[in-house]
């Protein structure tokens, strides 16, 4: 078997955006992560709060909670 080293003849972007950062908790512009409190951790072990990461629908966003990983929260699951 041969692998292709060629480059692609498409660009990839640097960056993903996430679907919607036009609202109060965007990040992107202000450069400061925001944390919020949760309403019951994941497991007994896990932090009580996340980072949001990106708004994953109208109602949902993508967090990271230390000692536990990224998971998909509604927006009711947390406290600004």
């Amino acid at each position: 078997m041969k692998l292709d080293s060629r480059k692609p003849d498409v660009s990839v972007p640097l960056r993903l955006h996430p679907l919607n950062w036009s609202n109060p908790l965007d990040t992107s512009t202000t450069g400061h992560s925001t944390w919020v409190q949760l309403q019951e951790c994941p497991t007994p072990y896990s932090h009580d709060e996340a980072l949001l990461l990106c708004q994953h629908s109208e109602t949902k966003w993508v967090v990271w909670v230390p000692d536990y990983g990224e998971m998909v929260l509604n927006k009711d699951q947390f406290y600004l």
